[in-house]
């Protein structure tokens, strides 16, 4: 997994934060799903779908930056 995720271009990882990671982009989907999990309100299954599709360009980013810092050992 490691492999993989410090193979995906910068480029790619920034155009999915933006696109998929902010979409719709009033207010950023993300920011309201974020909202709701802190207030305990993310209880659906679509709900949590919907969480985990527009974070995960996120957490790509996160785990790539740390893994590239760390020199991906």
């Amino acid at each position: 997994m490691k492999e993989f995720i410090l193979n995906i271009h910068w480029g790619i990882v920034f155009i999915l934060c933006i696109s998929i990671g902010l979409a719709p982009f009033t207010p950023p989907h993300i920011w309201e799903k974020l909202n709701m999990l802190v207030k305990g309100t993310l209880k659906k299954p679509i709900d949590w779908f919907d969480f985990l599709f527009h974070s995960l360009p996120w957490i790509i980013l996160i785990a790539k930056s740390v893994l590239t810092i760390r020199g991906g050992d």
